[in-house]
């Protein structure tokens, strides 16, 4: 398992990805992903901010990091951390705790960065999927109502989100 930066040569399967796992929501009867805009994925590339997990040289999952969030985490954005988005898991390694591979290494990340905190988010109040980040090591901070969402992705819009945070001077 190799987890590395994501390049422009993925840009590709980084979106069938994404269709995945819009696709995948649709069965669970969630918030689904609106589709994303390739400048997007492309800025996230240019700034390194864009990464993924190798496996036997196939994508096995991505996700996107930003060290600032104020739209949906308000006054605690201050705080520094390292906030994890748009985790996408290709179906042949579900069920592989990918999740807890990318905690692992956020937490390292987020030291090598100077952040006290990792932190994630989820549109809506999806109970399994609050269930399975408190198993990767996350506290549920609770639900949240959002305020201002001009520039976020539509599916934030007029949502609520459910918060999540592993504070790193707790795990030391």
């Amino acid at each position: 398992m190799i987890i590395t930066n994501s390049n422009a040569e993925d840009i590709g399967e980084i979106f069938s990805l994404y269709r995945v796992a819009t696709d995948f929501q649709k069965t669970k009867n969630i918030v689904l992903w609106p589709e994303f805009k390739q400048s997007l994925i492309e800025t996230e590339i240019a700034e390194k901010r864009q990464w993924k997990i190798l496996i036997d040289n196939e994508i096995a999952c991505i996700w996107a990091v930003a060290f600032s969030d104020p739209q949906i985490w308000g006054e605690q954005n201050a705080d520094p951390a390292v906030y994890i988005h748009r985790i996408a898991t290709n179906p042949k390694f579900r069920g592989q705790n990918l999740v807890a591979e990318i905690v692992e290494w956020a937490k390292k990340y987020a030291v090598d960065n100077h952040k006290k905190f990792i932190r994630m988010d989820t549109v809506g109040e999806n109970k399994p999927l609050i269930s399975y980040y408190l198993k990767c090591g996350f506290d549920f901070i609770g639900l949240v109502k959002l305020i201002d969402t001009d520039g976020l992705p539509e599916h934030y819009h007029n949502a609520e989100v459910s918060l999540f945070e592993i504070n790193l001077s707790d795990t030391d």
